[in-house]
């Protein structure tokens, strides 16, 4: 894939097209939901080195125009080829040269599963919605982007997205505070030994710190939560009948602090090994013996695991005396 340029501003005025030029792909299926590529982990060597972009590159001179620019780089990128893309729009943009260019936006609808696709460049490939891009490393632009798209394509979807969270403007009855419910994967194999990732350096979150597997509740209950993140965090796959609650922690990080309650469910049964789905957010995966965890470890997950550990079902922390 070509080098693509540094963004410096969203639209473009109505001008002659470069004939040098970039082309990139904004892909949606009928859910709402925008295809995104993790780009390799390479700084120095390639743009944008290990955060979520769209699939595209610069224009070649076999290329007639940049339509075709956008077709090429999805064939060879991920042997994707779509019945239809249409002009969304142009970015302006200035390549580390100092030189001004234009990133033709092509959108295009598919509704397949990534997961199928031959990618020759980059980490993976992966569905987000609109109101999930906060949680990933992703240019301001590229983000700006899809919201752009989804509020014209799928007036529905961030709208109901938006109404799902709680306003942190609006004041609760009789002094309640809204708590945000996170669920945790205790994996635990028959030699006692326990799963855990090491969270990347950039993690807003516990950077270089290990944790047992975990996400928040979006439009959805816990379990089916819990299930969804381990296939898209690990690659495991768990049945609903095969998960049982281990442990309820309810939590601050500091005081005056957001409160959390975390539920730690156990899995009797699974299939898969654990890999690296997600990298911009752990890395690596390790079962680490119960009674030689990591020093580096998440606070309330260490005293999560010694509570399931010692069949105690609920435990608190960080509150105040």
């Amino acid at each position: 894939m070509s080098e693509r340029p540094t963004v410096t501003t969203p639209q473009l005025p109505s001008a002659a097209e470069p004939e040098t030029a970039n082309a990139s792909a904004l892909i949606y299926n009928d859910r709402g939901e925008y295809l995104l590529h993790l780009r390799d982990y390479l700084p120095g060597a390639i743009w944008e080195p290990g955060m979520w972009s769209l699939l595209g590159g610069g224009r070649e001179p076999q290329d007639a125009t940049l339509e075709h620019t956008a077709r090429r780089e999805l064939a060879e990128e991920a042997g994707l080829d779509l019945a239809d893309l249409t002009p969304f729009g142009t970015e302006y943009a200035t390549d580390d040269a100092g030189k001004t260019v234009a990133i033709a936006i092509y959108a295009g609808r598919w509704n397949g599963d990534p997961r199928d696709l031959q990618l020759t460049e980059g980490v993976m490939l992966a569905w987000f919605a609109p109101d999930r891009l906060d949680r990933l490393r992703i240019a301001d632009t590229t983000s700006d982007l899809v919201r752009r798209h989804a509020a014209s394509h799928h007036p529905g979807t961030e709208p109901q997205s938006r109404l799902a969270q709680p306003d942190k403007h609006r004041t609760s009855p009789h002094g309640t505070v809204p708590n945000i419910i996170g669920v945790h994967l205790y994996l635990e194999r028959p030699d006692g030994t326990v799963l855990l990732g090491l969270r990347h350096p950039d993690s807003a979150f516990a950077p270089s710190t290990w944790h047992v597997l975990a996400g928040h509740c979006e439009q959805e209950n816990a379990i089916t939560c819990l299930i969804r993140e381990a296939r898209e965090e690990a690659g495991l796959h768990i049945e609903r009948q095969d998960v049982e609650l281990v442990h309820v922690i309810h939590h601050i990080d500091k005081a005056g602090g957001r409160p959390r309650m975390g539920l730690f469910f156990g899995a009797r049964a699974w299939s898969g090994e654990p890999e690296l789905r997600e990298p911009d957010k752990c890395t690596p995966w390790r079962f680490w013996d119960r009674a030689a965890l990591p020093d580096d470890l998440v606070p309330y997950t260490r005293v999560a695991i010694a509570k399931i550990q010692n069949g105690e079902l609920y435990s608190e922390t960080g509150w105040p005396a």
